[in-house]
Parts: structure tokens; sequence; C-alpha cells
């Protein structure tokens, strides 16, 4: 994956503490950091990364909403990138930590360094799912997840199953075995992986709670409740993107996620084809390279401002979910911005 740093705006780097007193790294846009007045007319964004995607990777469309008035901040889950320890192996650290607590203490660091700012967050692939985990959840004003959803393998695009089963789901958790980590890098698959984060993704159930209560996690009924039921204090206005080369985020991926969100006041799927924006090809990364900051980007950034989708947007509506109500319609057509 390409680096996005380069002729990013220069952001601050900051260093927050998670529940349990892990430290979280990361960085800052803050067009006020002394707190003057405008500052609090700025919302923040929050950036949730994919599994063991460095927050740096993010750069240039973090710089993109801060020149589109946003604050922003990135920042890197426990074990990756600024977060990583000294020494991996062994380190302790799987998908529920990295949402109750990672992405917990983003949400309350943002409530304090941007005070008085509206909280919305962009989540990239596990990061819709890690959205759902953080007990401060409801302080979301709005949301739009990229490719989100929690590796179950039979939700993998039929193409690339079986290759994508052996490698995350065979290969991952017995590298973690053998070096108390996943050396994904020097494989050229990722960043460096905690072994918990690695079992999370290989041992994904259908049901994101089955995981959890199953070894060697084997959380108790009352835990897993209480996971579930943390995905409805979202409230949000959620847009969930797809693309249709993602061989993670197939249709069956997207909506599987989407469904725990039955608290938000709306929840969109919305499908881009490659041919509709004239690319070749988006998959399951590209969306945040900055060749497409003039065809993908605005439509996060139009979902931010307005919770709407802008006549025109590329793309299908796969379903519109309003919350409370029963199975939403499969519509397939074009985006027309009078049904948002």
């Amino acid at each position: 994956m390409e680096d996005q740093t380069a002729d990013a705006s220069a952001p601050r780097s900051v260093t927050f503490e998670a529940p349990d007193g892990m430290p979280i790294r990361g960085f800052a846009w803050q067009a006020d950091p002394g707190g003057g007045v405008g500052g609090a007319a700025r919302p923040v964004v929050i950036v949730n990364p994919a599994t063991s995607v460095r927050c740096r990777y993010y750069f240039r469309f973090a710089s993109y909403l801060f020149a589109h008035g946003r604050d922003v901040l990135l920042y890197d889950y426990r074990g990756i990138g600024e977060s990583r320890p000294a020494r991996l192996a062994g380190f302790e650290a799987n998908w529920l930590d990295w949402g109750a607590l990672d992405f917990e203490a983003a949400l309350r660091f943002a409530a304090t360094r941007f005070a008085g700012q509206s909280i919305d967050v962009v989540a990239h692939s596990i990061g819709g799912c890690l959205m759902g985990l953080a007990p401060s959840n409801a302080a979301i004003r709005r949301a739009v997840t990229v490719g989100a959803q929690y590796a179950y393998w039979r939700d993998y695009a039929q193409a690339h199953r079986l290759a994508m089963l052996l490698k995350w789901h065979v290969a991952m958790p017995a590298l973690a075995a053998v070096f108390g980590y996943v050396p994904a890098r020097r494989l050229g698959w990722m960043e460096d992986t905690p072994r918990g984060v690695a079992r999370s993704w290989a041992r994904s159930r259908a049901r994101f709670e089955q995981t959890y209560g199953a070894r060697p996690f084997s959380l108790d009924d009352r835990r897993i409740d209480a996971l579930v039921r943390q995905f409805s204090s979202v409230r949000a206005p959620l847009l969930a993107i797809s693309t249709s080369d993602d061989p993670f985020g197939t249709v069956p991926a997207i909506e599987r996620l989407l469904a725990y969100f039955d608290g938000c006041d709306e929840r969109i799927h919305l499908r881009v084809e490659p041919r509709a924006i004239d690319a070749d090809a988006i998959g399951h990364f590209a969306f945040f390279h900055s060749r497409f900051e003039s065809r993908l980007w605005p439509i996060v950034l139009h979902w931010l401002e307005t919770a709407t989708l802008a006549r025109g947007t590329p793309g299908d509506l796969v379903s519109l979910r309003p919350p409370r109500r029963g199975p939403a319609a499969r519509t397939g057509r074009a985006v027309d911005a009078s049904l948002v």
C-alpha cells in the first residue's frame, strides 16, 4: 500500500491514555489549538483505520478534511504503528481492545481536546465494527464507513474465498502461534500484528458475538449481551460505502455489520463500481488514495456536512435501512437525492 504522507498539512503528534492505562498515539489537525473564537464551529473527525494499517496511510485524506473545515484525529490501535510497543511478540491485544479501549480513548480525547466541537467518524474496514464497541459511541454525530465488515470468511468474494481463507484464517494464526505475533510486514501483507488480533480475525463467525463466546475468548453471556447492545447506542446517521471489486466488502459482509447499528437515525449502503468513476479498480484500500480526491472523497464530505447524498453521487443504493422497521428492500438503482 502506498504511503499517503507526502504533502499533507502538518499535524501535531498526540498521545492519550486508554481506560486501561495503555498509551495510544497519533496525530491531530487542529485549526485553533488555543481554543479561541470559532474553534467550536469546526466538527472534528476521528478516522478509524483498517486492521493493521498505520494511521499515516490516511494523512492525505485527513489533510483534505482539514482543508474543508474539519479538524481531524488520526491514531494507531495498540500494537500498530505509533502505538506499537518495543516488543510485539507476546503483546496481548484483540479487536475488542481496539474498540472498547482504544477507540473509546479517541472519543474521550476528542471530547476534551476539541471541547464543544461535534464529533464525526470515518471508519475503514474493521474500524467500522470497532465504532460499535466504544462505551461513548453515542457522542458520534455522523458516521461514514468504507468497506466495513468483520471478516467472516463465507462473506468473502467467491472468486477469492479459498485463497483468503487459507491466508487469513489458516496461515495468519499459525504465524501468530509460532512467533507470538504476525510478522506481516516482511511478507508484504500489512503491518506486524498482535496475535490476539490474528485470533479475532481467524475465528470470526457469522455473528460477531459468537466469536467471543467461543474459545479462545470465552466471554460470559452477560459480556456478550453488553457488546451487542453497545452497537445500538450509536444514533448517528450512518453511510456505509462499499466497492464492487472489494473481496472483503461484499454486499453480505457490509449488510451483516450494518444490521448491528439498529439505533442509527438512518442507515444507507452505497455501492460504487469502479467504472462509475472512470477507474479501473478501487478494491479494499484505494478509496483513501489521493487519486480519488475529486471522485470519492466528496461523498464523505457531503455526508459529514448534511447527512445526505448529493444529487449525482456515483453508485447504487443497495439498501435503505430506517431503524425499527422491517427488512429493507434492495433497490439496486442509481442514487437519487430525492431519496435521501
